[in-house]
């Protein structure tokens, strides 16, 4: 009997945690990224994919951070393949970088892949579609995740109330907002790209954002290298990720062992959590005008990944999740 009573336990138990399972939510995210100056970028949304296909995250945009033409078809042929071409994209329509891929694996997608938007001007402005996006959700529910620039998010923080919200950019985004995570900083203190090549954007929105940010630092992404096993993998076809790693990998001596995943650990970590292998270092960023970020360890609402576990489990991770083929349960 007390076997008998032990098993029932065992078995509610798996039963409770599967239900639990089950009745998770997605996490709902705006995907931000410059899209074309480094590929990391193609392992990310290549992840953000994969785990929206697992149920794992809701797709409500995809946003440039960048406006060099083309942009905006880009983030469409991931779209398309993945079988989502209906999630919206933007892009700056004001002052923005127009920094591109030195390899040209851009033009390989543009030609070879299905993609309806073909100029950036069939895309979104960029603000006016977080606006539009963010009036539309549930309060507080909403995670941001930027790869690029900061340009959107500083003129999102600017806007002021319109047809979609009487609120100006940053009630709105204390309404809707619940997290912002960022490849973004170099811990802690440095000069990293993203920050530094829109510095007063980086300034405007580290100083002024209203909701809790999480930075995956240089530091995390530079030791993970990826894309190896995907360009090695004969049983995938005509997939646009290979085809950018296939690519560039080659032209880089750095890249012999994979290119480094700075842009997929913050996807990994907006959707799936840190907590499996990182912890967080509490404070607040500070930008310098040139773009260099010191650590405030007195500051508060922010924090940057530091690693708790082998860095292997997070590159076995991404190789395996940049492999995905688009599934039949994709929304």
């Amino acid at each position: 009997m007390y076997f008998k009573n032990l098993v029932f336990v065992f078995l509610l138990c798996c039963s409770i945690n599967a239900s639990a399972q089950r009745a998770t939510k997605p996490v709902h995210l705006i995907f931000d990224s410059d899209m074309g100056p480094d590929y990391d970028d193609v392992g990310a949304i290549t992840i953000l994919h994969a785990l929206a296909d697992k149920g794992e995250v809701k797709i409500l945009a995809t946003v440039a951070s960048t406006k060099y033409e083309g942009v905006a078809g880009i983030l469409n042929v991931f779209n398309t393949y993945f079988n989502r071409p209906g999630i919206p994209v933007g892009v700056p329509k004001g002052y923005a970088l127009e920094l591109r891929d030195a390899q040209h694996w851009t033009d390989t997608l543009l030609v070879n892949y299905p993609h309806k938007i073909k100029t950036n001007a069939e895309a979104w402005d960029a603000v006016k579609l977080y606006r539009k996006i963010l009036a539309a959700q549930p309060d507080h529910s909403v995670t941001i995740v930027t790869i690029g620039f900061l340009t959107n998010l500083s003129n999102l923080l600017n806007t002021p109330a319109d047809s979609y919200s009487p609120l100006p950019g940053k009630e709105l985004i204390r309404k809707k907002v619940k997290l912002l995570v960022c490849m973004a900083g170099k811990f802690p203190s440095g000069f990293e790209f993203n920050v530094m090549q829109d510095a007063k954007a980086s300034q405007n929105v580290y100083t002024n954002w209203v909701t809790p940010i999480i930075f995956s630092g240089f530091e995390i992404g530079r030791k993970i290298k990826v894309g190896l096993p995907l360009i090695n993998n004969a049983a995938i076809k005509n997939d646009p990720t290979k085809n950018v790693f296939r690519i560039s990998i080659p032209m880089a001596k750095e890249d012999s062992l994979g290119r480094m995943s700075w842009d997929e650990t913050a996807v990994l970590v907006a959707i799936k959590g840190y907590s499996k292998w990182y912890t967080l270092h509490k404070g607040r960023i500070i930008v310098a005008a040139d773009g260099s970020d010191v650590w405030d360890e007195s500051g508060t609402g922010q924090a940057y990944l530091v690693e708790k576990v082998d860095y292997h489990q997070v590159q076995d991770l991404i190789n395996e999740l940049i492999m995905h083929q688009p599934g039949e349960n994709s929304d």
